[in-house]
Formats: C-alpha cells, structure tokens, sequence
C-alpha cells in the first residue's frame, strides 16, 4: 500500500522542509520493520519549489495472518485461501494508519526540535493514496474530509477496465489538496479516518483506543458532523467503547470553549463608544454569586465540575476561606490552559496545597468527588445533549454527594434583551439547549426531591420585571444525610 504527501515552496520557504517535519531525510531511502511487515520512506522529488515523501507498506501476508490467529476481518474463521490472498498488501487500511503513527510519530505530535518553528506552520498540502477502500463510496470521503478542509478529488476504481458493464469496486483513488492545515493536522486525519473509511481493524480494539481517538482526534473530532460514524467504525462498533467515547467527545465540547467567547455574547449589550463606565461582565457577576453562595453555605473545600480553562478556581484561590479546590474537567487541553493560568509550576507551597487539578467525565461515577462540602456546575449542563443529564445527576446528587451543589444555566427569556443576538438562537452555539425559569426550576425540583436535597432559586445579573435575569441559579442544600449515606 502507498500514499505521499506532497508540499510546495519558496526560496525564503524551501518545500524541502518537509524533511525536517518529517524526521526523514530527502536524501535517503530509509526502511522501518513493523510488525506485519516494511514501512519504505523515500522523497520521488525533493526541490525548493516542490517536495514529495512517499511511504510504501510491504505487508507480510503470513505475518498478519499469524497475528491474527487464523481470523479474517472482524476477528471472524476466513477460508484458508482468502487469509492469504487479499487486498491487505495493497489497500489502504489501518495497516497503513498504523505505520503513519510508528513512523512519522513526531510530524504527528507537532514535534521538530531541530527547526521548532515549522509545525505550527501552514502550508500547501496533497495527499495522494492510489488505492483507498472506501465502504459508502466516494460521498462518504467527501462528508469526512471536507469539513477539514480539504479539497477531495475521490474517483471510483472500476472493477475491471476491460469489462466496464462490471461496475465500479468498493475502492477509490484519492487525492486531498488543502493550503490551510499544518502537517500534524494533516496526518491525524489520515490515522483516525483511513480505517473508518475500511470500517475494519487488523487488531483488537481495546478500551485505551478510546483514549487514542480523543487525543488524536483533539481540536477536530468533537465538532465534525459525521462524528458518530467516525467513533461508531474507529472503535470497530463496539457500542460500550462508542458509547463512552460520545459522552467523552460531547463534554470536550464545553472544554473546548473559550470563556471569553460566552462573555462575548453575554456583554453584546455594552457600548464601546460611550465614556460612562462600562458594566461588569456577566461572567464575572456569575462568579461573584458563586463565591458568595459558598461562603453562605460554610462550604470549604469545593469541587468545580466542567473547570474548563481555570477561571473560577482562580477566583476561589483569592479567598482563603476556600481551603481546598479541586477543578475536574474531560479535557486535558482545558486542564493543561487552567495550569498555566493559575501559574500552578510557579506557586507558593502553602498556596498550591489548596488546589488540584484532574480529568474526569461527568457522565460517570468517580470516587474522587466524595466527601466535599460543595459542587459548582456553572454553565455546564446547557452543554450536554438532554438525554445525558441523568447520568450527570446520579454522578453528582446520586453518588458524589456533596452537602451543597450550585448549578447555573443560561436563562432563554433573557435573550430577547440581546440586541446582537438574533432570534430563535443560543448564547453560543454549543448550547444543546436553553431553558426557561420554569423549565429550570422544575427540572431542579425533580432532581432535589430524587437525592434528598432542598433547592432555592437566584437571579444572576439585571433581574428584569419581564424576562427574569441572563442567569439563573439554583442552590441545592442537602437535606437528608442519613438518605445520602444509603444512597
């Protein structure tokens, strides 16, 4: 099986640094043993105006059916001719995902010590892959990659050029041509959606492939429209893994987004033109009823359920009466944002003993959130598809369990006062849904009669006498602890 990568260039901007993002010489043929055969590296063409890196898979047909164990695809008994005689050698598949990651490791990370300016640099890109099996034909290339942003060239291979009355094959030749990626962009699309497009796996798909299609998938898969038939084939339907790997990519979605960019809507109101003083930002009068809502509650040490980038938890450092703050989030890129923004590599001892970080999904029990005095989930649930919130409920009120938990959401009859919001849309458009007080309030009633809390309401920001306030808060105080312990 082949594909190369092609790039073009510039005196000030040689093609021929494509070497260096790629670890591999122009100059050299190099060969890397893999484990079901050789992966080749070598450059057809390497000038300033032009360069291209090629890799050529040679599978070994006796190996991969000797790792298989005498399985064909799907792990299920092949007919003995057929283990040998295939499309494997030829077609792309995860075989060829495989050697990408084992062999341009670092061009995929983003990593080139030698010349560390050049990943994070755009730059003309085409790929080229002959022979391209592809279940859902040459349509379905087209939905996977174009939303990346390439432009997608997918010709159907006939099944016999002599007999065209045959039809065309399963197989396409692709060509992908983008001028707005960087090469690490570019090979963690090829890894994760080549064995899509062959919806099958040479190996066992086991839980950490989840983990795999959540790192690699990062900044691209959470929004991408087919990205349930991506989870659904990468993880070989294995509805336990998909189903985790949904709820996971679902919470990435509220990680993912910038604080400042749901302050944006919520000051969309304020003029920049006029001398009087600006308002406060609603953002920041959400976490100064937050923080006055723990410290009425007695609350000490407290959990931030969806942290995202670290803003409340910043704010909870500022007040001593807070001796214990914990940020969970499911994304690693939030967490890592959070740490450089409370400059936690840098802090006192004394300070830095207050506060953790770590990752976790909310659609899950997790023994890690017991025995706090209070949970914040601000501007959280608004991000989860409704069919979700009763796996966050039983995590928080049903296991977790803390003695006080502070839920805020968007209230929807406010967003008529948005004068740059146009109707019938959310606040940001991540938003699952927006609730009214009354939706609100009956949703919250439910759950405080469900786990043994009582519940009280507050308005967050200008209370208007006909729309209610932008935020709406509910307080929940545990009211029966005896329950909770049996719970």
């Amino acid at each position: 099986m082949f594909l190369t990568i092609t790039t073009t260039g510039t005196p000030e901007r040689p093609a021929t640094d494509l070497g260096y993002l790629l670890h591999k010489h122009p100059d050299k043929a190099q060969a890397f043993s893999t484990s079901y055969g050789t992966a080749h590296v070598l450059y057809p063409e390497a000038e300033a105006g032009r360069c291209t890196a090629a890799l050529l898979l040679e599978v070994d047909a006796v190996a991969l059916v000797r790792r298989g164990k005498g399985k064909g695809r799907g792990g299920a008994p092949d007919a003995a001719l057929a283990q040998y005689v295939n499309d494997r050698p030829y077609a792309a598949s995860s075989l060829l995902a495989v050697a990408l990651s084992s062999v341009f490791s670092s061009a995929m990370k983003g990593v080139c010590n030698a010349r560390p300016e050049l990943p994070g640099q755009v730059r003309p890109l085409r790929v080229e892959v002959p022979a391209l099996p592809a279940r859902g034909g040459p349509d379905l290339v087209r939905k996977l990659f174009e939303p990346l942003g390439w432009t997608v060239t997918a010709e159907p291979v006939a099944l016999d050029t002599e007999f065209p009355e045959w039809g065309d094959s399963r197989y396409v030749s692709l060509v992908l041509e983008s001028d707005a990626l960087t090469l690490a962009e570019a090979l963690r699309h090829l890894y994760v959606l080549l064995p899509v497009l062959d919806d099958a796996k040479h190996y066992w798909v086991a839980p950490d492939e989840v983990d795999k299609l959540l790192r690699v998938g990062e900044g691209w898969l959470p929004g991408h429209p087919e990205q349930r038939l991506i989870t659904s084939r990468y993880l070989s339907r294995r509805w336990a893994l998909t189903r985790q790997a949904t709820e996971r990519l679902e919470l990435v979605r509220l990680a993912e987004t910038d604080d400042s960019d749901v302050e944006e809507i919520d000051n969309a109101v304020e003029s920049e033109t006029e001398a009087e003083e600006k308002p406060t930002p609603l953002a920041v009068q959400r976490r100064e009823a937050i923080v006055t809502a723990l410290r009425q509650s007695g609350a000490a040490r407290v959990l931030d359920l969806g942290c995202g980038q670290g803003q409340l938890v910043q704010t909870l450092l500022k007040d001593p009466v807070f001796t214990e703050i914990v940020g969970v989030d499911v994304s690693m890129r939030a967490l890592t944002i959070a740490s450089r923004r409370l400059k936690l590599d840098r802090m006192g001892e004394r300070q830095a003993s207050r506060v953790q970080l770590f990752q976790g999904s909310l659609a899950y029990t997790d023994v890690r959130l017991k025995g706090y005095d209070a949970a914040v989930l601000s501007e959280v649930i608004e991000h989860l598809d409704l069919p979700r919130l009763p796996a966050l409920e039983y995590a928080v009120f049903g296991s977790a369990r803390p003695r006080t938990v502070l839920v805020t959401t968007p209230n929807v009859e406010y967003n008529v006062r948005w004068e740059s919001l146009p109707a019938g849309h959310v606040r940001h458009g991540d938003h699952r849904f927006e609730w009214t007080r009354a939706e609100f309030r009956a949703w919250a009633e439910t759950v405080a009669e469900r786990h043994g809390y009582g519940v009280e309401f507050l308005a967050v920001g200008p209370d208007d006498p006909e729309v209610g306030p932008p935020t709406q808060m509910a307080v929940f105080t545990m009211t029966s602890p005896k329950e909770a312990k049996a719970a």
